[in-house]
């Protein structure tokens, strides 16, 4: 522990063997055992202490970050809030802009525009009634009957 060897051990009790004398010696290495244990225990205790300091030192800093990192995320929200609000802002006074010029545009459209109104709208090219039994292979056209599947299969197999 201190660096103390056998032979320095052995050295150390014949020199207290000498001084104390065989009917004290008992006694004095049981009041130092004593005082040694105490001194384990003591430092033993500064020690527990020391460590709950340091931990709830640690726990303290943790909490000052965590805190410091809600101040940080709260004046982020705050700002993004404020951004969000000037666009929003300047979106309405730009659909405001946009009402107010349609508003001073004449009711009535330019000649070209007329010309076109007037012209019929062409109908849409009707498509025939399916059977219940169609399918549909691509979402852009209709679906085609299964009959007509069918129909050309048989052409192909014709054809060959």
């Amino acid at each position: 522990m201190f660096g103390i060897g056998t032979g320095e051990l052995m050295i150390i009790a014949l020199v207290a063997l000498i001084i104390l004398g065989p009917e004290r010696l008992p006694k004095a290495a049981r009041f130092a055992g004593l005082w040694v244990r105490r001194a384990r225990a003591q430092w033993y205790s500064v020690k527990s202490e020391l460590e709950r300091e340091l931990a709830a030192e640690d726990l303290k800093r943790s909490v000052r970050d965590a805190q410091r990192s809600i101040a940080d995320v709260g004046t982020q929200v705050r700002d993004a809030e404020q951004h969000a609000r000037s666009s929003l802002d300047e979106v309405r006074k730009e659909a405001g802009d946009l009402v107010a010029q349609a508003r001073r545009m004449s009711s009535e459209p330019p000649a070209t525009h007329r010309s076109l109104d007037a012209l019929p709208d062409p109908a849409p090219p009707a498509d025939p009634p399916l059977p219940p039994d169609a399918i549909a292979g691509d979402p852009t056209r209709p679906p085609v009957p299964v009959t007509a599947i069918a129909d050309e299969e048989t052409d192909r197999g014709a054809a060959r």
